[in-house]
């Protein structure tokens, strides 16, 4: 009877106003998608972003906006922020952290960036074995997983 009345209940609401309920009524979390980008020589992309709250170099990426696929979303964080167009995209990993989850892409550039953001201070190619000291360990890790997927295919 009480499960009846609910639905009941819940068919009067308008969808906009069911839509809004349960969003309100779920765990919230964000979504970002971030790239190890390569060059020709190898070398991987990293920027030193203004916002980062653990460290100041690291992958080019951002939220993705509602509604937005993650693939869609790194091309247009990475337009936005270097100028280039990306080739070779490739889902690397999706790694959940609590409240955030982060899609990882491997890719390759298409053309020579440049800063294109006020949130960006400086953009700069690595090798992978020489990377700036305070890169998250975590992004580290990744930098080594793809370079040697890479050259092992």
């Amino acid at each position: 009877m009480l499960k009846e009345t609910v639905r009941r209940i819940w068919r009067l609401i308008s969808p906009d106003t069911r839509a809004w309920l349960v969003r309100k009524t779920q765990s919230s979390f964000t979504v970002s998608a971030a790239a190890v980008i390569s060059n020709e020589k190898g070398e991987v992309l990293l920027l030193n972003h203004v916002l980062r709250p653990y460290s100041n170099w690291g992958f080019p990426g951002g939220f993705l906006d509602y509604g937005e696929q993650a693939e869609d979303a790194i091309r247009r964080e990475v337009r936005e922020e270097t100028g280039i167009e990306l080739n070779e995209l490739k889902l690397h990993s999706i790694r959940n952290s609590g409240a955030h989850i982060e899609v990882l892409f491997s890719a390759v550039a298409d053309g020579e960036p440049s800063v294109r953001s006020a949130e960006i201070i400086e953009i700069r190619w690595f090798t992978a074995d020489v990377l700036p000291d305070d890169i998250p360990s975590v992004q580290r890790q990744q930098i080594a997983e793809i370079v040697t997927k890479d050259i092992v295919a």
